[in-house]
């Protein structure tokens, strides 16, 4: 059985990147124990490219998946996409020795429509056949969305049925996929071999709501109370999930948790590392353990 390593979506640290810095940043990941990590949401100037370069040296870590966007997540936002900037996005990637590039989310002007869907899924097919003439792989991220359905069929088959399984393929979040209302385990069995990455964050139903606001208020809190949370905090089953993830060829699992609910996102991190060598998956954690992706 293979051992995915463990690691970090630094996403979930961007606040404290804003603050601390780069190098402060990888820092901590460091001491609590993690040597992988995923890139998303940190602007890629030159500047900190250098800094990222240098920090994984200094470290021993390794970026083993960046990020990108397709086109703009919806009109008029500004952001690099790999419609207008594959060579520099291509380029950034390969500086920091990474072979995956993962899409986080799709563009919202494709939702409703099963055709805008066929559309940019053909357009993603044919960006990873460009990436991989340039030896990179091109992943395609879930949120719970892909899981409304198109004359009968979830988003996300289609989309794994509009790609060719050499250009695009999956990284399942098992956290979106619980709240979707799908099975995770069935879904990383049913993109065995699509799927090389996969986020972890634990599924929790908070202990308490708000109140207040007549009935009507009640009812909005209902809706609102699952809740992101630290591995093993919640209601998924964890070891179930990354002893699969080994067995179905997963390379590389990232922690994200998208909202710390006001704990400092590194404690929220030394809960989860915790809970995960309780589990007896501290060797994981370093890449120096196990083969990192650009070498695999």
């Amino acid at each position: 059985m293979q051992k995915p390593t463990i690691g970090v979506q630094m996403m979930m640290l961007k606040d404290k990147i804003a603050q601390d810095g780069i190098r402060e940043t990888f820092r901590r990941v460091r001491e609590i124990g993690f040597s992988t990590v995923e890139l998303s949401q940190i602007e890629m100037t030159p500047e900190n490219v250098e800094q990222i370069k240098s920090s994984l040296e200094e470290f021993d870590m390794r970026v083993c998946a960046t990020s990108a966007a397709l086109k703009p997540m919806a009109p008029g936002i500004k952001m690099e996409t790999l419609r207008d900037d594959f060579d520099k996005i291509v380029a950034d990637t390969k500086a920091l020795g990474c072979k995956y590039i993962r899409i986080g989310m799709i563009s919202f002007d494709c939702l409703g429509s099963k055709e805008r869907i066929i559309e940019y899924t053909k357009e993603l097919n044919e960006m990873g056949r460009r990436l991989k003439e340039e030896g990179l792989s091109l992943y395609y991220h879930n949120h719970h969305m892909e899981f409304a359905k198109y004359d009968g069929k979830y988003l996300m088959d289609i989309m794994a049925e509009e790609s060719d399984p050499e250009c695009l393929g999956f990284e399942l979040d098992v956290h979106w996929l619980q709240r979707a209302g799908v099975n995770p385990l069935e879904w990383i069995k049913k993109l065995e071999g699509r799927t090389k990455i996969i986020h972890i964050k634990d599924y929790r139903i908070a202990q308490t709501f708000d109140m207040s606001g007549g009935l009507e208020g009640i009812m909005r809190a209902m809706s609102d109370v699952v809740e992101f949370a630290e591995i093993g905090e919640g209601n998924l089953d964890i070891k179930s999930i990354i002893d699969l993830a080994g067995e179905t060829g997963v390379e590389h699992i990232f922690i994200e948790q998208d909202n710390t609910y006001g704990r400092d996102p590194y404690d929220s991190l030394e809960i989860s590392a915790n809970n995960l060598r309780s589990l007896g998956f501290e060797d994981r954690f370093n890449h120096n353990n196990i083969l990192c992706s650009i070498n695999a």
